[in-house]
């Protein structure tokens, strides 16, 4: 057949065929070098810890992994992201799954768009990354909750993280969605997912013997067929582990002594650390963390000597969007909120940039490759775009009536069990509760406050309630007059034994000059993109040429005549408040820093007009500036 097509075939036909066939065969080739070998191969045994290292294909592994998250990156940048830990020379990727995010109300899945974590391990499977899943239901993370959704809350007596019925049913219904969703992406059916994590950390925490036999039983009966393991500090390994499932370890200083240990608890295992903790986070009012390149690389290099394997926590930080912040309670004197951004000063910024450390990592990880690495792809260009000014505002009072129906209670009722959002309550935001009062005095919050709460007397701001000051004097006035207390969700601890105490808004009774008010108007302002697109179409918008009062919704435009480019929004003239654009929410700014810059996506702006809401407090100089460089504050070493 083929001699007979050739003959009919002139000279140059043949030419042009076998150049076809030349470069489908480049292609080809191009399409499979980077990948790993397991991925060209049929498949017959995954990763295993029987020895002192890993195996895959029964051939020695050593896993150079590396974490991103896909809900902290805008979708159209995660093939950038991966791209460039490719270059790196990481072999793994590694990402947590956020419950609160997947099942934003019970009962209402979400794994769409942003939320696709199919699309994203099908992405690393193609660009030849394996996969280390850590599907929780608890994530830590610096996430609001450690990623628990907040309508768990709604039961007074919830255990989070243990055996108690209402959690397990929770977890088993979200199981029983997320999980068939991954378990065709195991490395057994073909896909990257080589091992999959049982919880997290759960030896600081250890407060149910039979929970993690619960979650272990959870993966394996819902068909995760991959290794399985834990992940603690040294600490909390004594506590952390479950029968028949590897034990990993994190830290950022290395102690032989940890490592001894590691050892000593399964002799003749792999050694990982699962956590390397590359940075750090940084909380409003502290200093931005970093920690030295070459100190980094030393511990990296040391561990790698010690033929061990290694996820970088983090390679990539990226943003909390929205408010998805978390808080810690932990070696602090009162709960402190984490910032917008989570760069975590990681080997690739939070805007996907190239740092010392990353360099430093690529020339490491080159000696434990027997081929060149991948060149790594081009820096995307930035913009500082000019300052555009405020042209309207709207106070916080005239958008009430673009909020859910107000809640008419005796008593104030928490955020989460406000009748709102399909009765799964109140998940972030603000909420504004307002009673009547007939008198001056001592406003005393009964340390009921969760967790900042602007004061006001008939729309005339009175000072800020919160954990530190917990009384305010009230001026006298005649006849009855609104109080108002706007209370901020300002995140949700994510680590440590307090979990089950997150419930936010005015969590109990506060008092005027000792008596217990009561009759509250309850608003929910989650500020959600719907509540955010009714502002947007409002007709109630006045000119910035009439003294705006506050707190208040501030708008302008910025225009773009070519291709959207990333930028950062910077605001010196305002307080505190939260920045959204075109819909989008960018997070919350606080002038206390450390954090001064918004990072705002080149693909979530377009050509022409984009409509910039700043939800602000307390001040504005009603001008929305730009930089090219995020500003992250003072610093301070780790």
């Amino acid at each position: 057949m083929e001699s007979l097509l050739c003959r009919r075939l002139s000279l140059k036909q043949r030419y042009s065929l076998l150049l076809c066939f030349a470069v489908g065969a480049v292609l080809a080739y191009q399409l499979t070098r980077n990948r790993p070998e397991g991925r060209r191969m049929s498949r017959v045994e995954g990763l295993t810890a029987n020895s002192s290292q890993f195996t895959l294909e029964r051939k020695p592994f050593r896993i150079l992994g590396g974490s991103i998250h896909y809900f902290r990156v805008p979708r159209a940048y995660w093939e950038d992201r991966l791209l460039k830990m490719k270059a790196c020379g990481l072999n793994t990727l590694t990402t947590y799954v956020p419950w609160n995010l997947h099942e934003p109300e019970r009962g209402v899945f979400n794994f769409e768009d942003e939320l696709d974590l199919e699309a994203y391990l099908r992405l690393a499977a193609s660009l030849g990354l394996w996969v280390i899943l850590r599907p929780g239901p608890y994530i830590c993370s610096e996430w609001d909750l450690g990623g628990l959704p907040s309508w768990l809350l709604r039961d007074p007596k919830m255990k989070l993280r243990t055996t108690y019925p209402g959690f397990t049913e929770a977890v088993n219904s979200f199981f029983n969605q997320l999980i068939k969703k991954v378990v065709p992406q195991q490395y057994s059916k073909g896909g990257p997912i080589i091992a999959v994590q049982v919880e997290n950390e759960y030896g600081s925490y250890a407060q149910d013997e039979g929970y993690m036999a619960f979650i272990k039983e959870a993966l394996l009966s819902r068909g995760v067929t991959e290794l399985l393991l834990t992940s603690d500090n040294k600490d909390g390994l004594k506590l952390g582990g479950v029968k028949g499932v590897l034990e990993t370890i994190n830290f950022q200083k290395l102690n032989q002594n940890e490592i001894k240990h590691l050892d000593g608890i399964q002799p003749q295992m792999p050694k990982m650390v699962m956590e390397y903790w590359t940075g750090w986070f940084d909380l409003w009012g502290e200093l931005h963390h970093v920690f030295a390149a070459e100190d980094m690389v030393a511990v990296v290099t040391e561990v790698l000597k010690l033929d061990m394997s290694i996820n970088l926590y983090m390679f990539h930080g990226g943003t909390n969007f929205g408010f998805m912040n978390g808080a810690t309670a932990v070696g602090v004197t009162l709960p402190k909120p984490m910032v917008t951004s989570y760069d975590y000063d990681a080997p690739l910024s939070e805007a996907g940039d190239y740092t010392t450390k990353y360099h430093l990592l690529r020339n490491l990880f080159s000696l434990y490759h027997t081929q060149p690495l991948p060149e790594p792809p081009s820096v995307r260009e930035r913009r500082a775009y000019q300052p555009v000014v405020v042209q309207q505002h709207l106070s916080l009072w005239d958008s009430l009536h673009f909020a859910d129906k107000p809640l008419k209670s005796e008593r104030p009722v928490n955020m989460e069990n406000l009748p709102v959002n399909n009765n799964n309550g109140q998940s972030y935001g603000y909420t504004l509760y307002e009673t009547t009062i007939t008198s001056g005095g001592y406003l005393n919050s009964k340390n009921s406050v969760r967790d900042r709460a602007l004061v006001f007397v008939d729309k005339h701001f009175i000072g800020v309630l919160d954990y530190k000051t917990q009384e305010l004097s009230l001026p006298d006035g005649k006849g009855k007059r609104t109080l108002s207390l706007l209370v901020e969700n300002c995140g949700r601890v994510n680590y440590g034994k307090t979990l089950d105490e997150q419930r936010k808004g005015l969590v109990g009774d506060i008092e005027l000059n000792k008596h217990v008010l009561r009759d509250f108007i309850i608003h929910s302002l989650s500020m959600k993109p719907g509540f955010v697109n009714r502002l947007e179409g409002s007709r109630h918008w006045t000119s910035m040429r009439q003294r705006p009062s506050f707190p208040g919704y501030f708008r302008a435009t910025l225009y773009l005549n070519s291709f959207p480019k990333d930028t950062f929004i910077k605001l010196p003239g305002w307080s505190k408040g939260v920045v959204f654009i075109n819909g989008k929410n960018l997070g919350r700014y606080w002038s206390i820093g450390p954090q001064q810059t918004l990072y705002v996506p080149g693909p979530w702006l377009h050509r022409g007009d984009n409509q910039v809401i700043v939800f602000e407090e307390q001040e504005t100089d009603g001008k929305i500036q730009f930089t090219s460089s995020p500003d992250y504050g003072m610093s301070v070493d780790v």
